[in-house]
């Protein structure tokens, strides 16, 4: 069958379309695939990380300066991708009071294990909201601010009798898109998250009962607003979570 000039230059034309779609689709896909190998990269060295402490083969404070350093380097980009974040925020209803917590489900992806140590969640606040003022037991967290601004205040734990703590501020900042902060039983234990712009949200990453042999571990609630005492100590009393959220949730 003969072709006519006019429909030669059709068909070629056509045929050089569908191939650049083609090439442009492969390109996407690989970069996809690209961007998730180095997400997943990160999450897998501080999982690594995560066994060692368990483990007591690296100290607490040595996997803070380790995941403070990795979440200095990440790709905010390619972190928002992998965790779904347009759809995992689609449609929210903000909490009255505190943070409300989203749960990622992380894509598989070769060389991520399928069962992680730490544990993973989204903080999602509105202005003047807060990841209440609050101290850990045996744990290991890491916070990575992927929207919006948050004025962070962290404090030593010095003293702890069950009834009051002896704290003493380390850091009292802003926080913008990218920053990050972490905590231990050993270092800047307690931290109070305040969402300064109309939406914020943080990546958490935690690690529970860093220590096997210890029976306790998670959230300890406090008012650091209390009595200030030499050496820029602070006498703050133990709170429920109740109180706290109310005083400043």
């Amino acid at each position: 069958m003969s072709l006519s000039r006019r429909q030669f230059g059709q068909q070629t034309l056509g045929a050089l379309l569908t191939y650049s779609l083609l090439e442009t689709l492969v390109f996407k896909d690989a970069f996809g695939a690209d961007m998730k190998v180095r997400a997943a990269q990160w999450l897998k060295d501080i999982n690594d990380w995560s066994q060692d402490i368990k483990g007591k083969k690296l100290p607490q404070v040595d996997w803070q300066k380790k995941v403070d350093e990795l979440l200095g380097q990440v790709d905010l980009t390619d972190t928002l991708k992998f965790l779904d974040f347009d759809k995992l925020t689609a449609n929210l209803k903000f909490k009255d009071q505190g943070e409300l917590s989203l749960h990622a489900t992380l894509p598989k992806v070769e060389g991520l294990p399928t069962s992680l140590v730490f544990g993973h969640q989204v903080f999602a606040l509105n202005k003047d909201r807060s990841v209440v003022p609050h101290g850990h037991n045996n744990m290991a967290t890491a916070f990575l601010i992927l929207k919006g601004s948050f004025r962070g205040r962290h404090y030593d734990r010095l003293e702890d009798d069950g009834q009051f703590m002896i704290i003493r501020p380390t850091v009292d900042r802003a926080f913008s898109v990218g920053e990050h902060s972490t905590v231990s039983d050993y270092k800047d234990n307690i931290h109070w998250f305040t969402a300064t712009s109309e939406q914020a949200f943080i990546f958490n990453i935690h690690v529970m009962n860093v220590d096997p042999d210890r029976k306790d571990t998670g959230r300890v609630y406090l008012d650091p607003n209390g009595e200030k005492l030499s050496d820029n100590r602070i006498r703050a009393k133990r709170v429920s979570s109740g109180e706290v959220y109310k005083l400043y949730g």
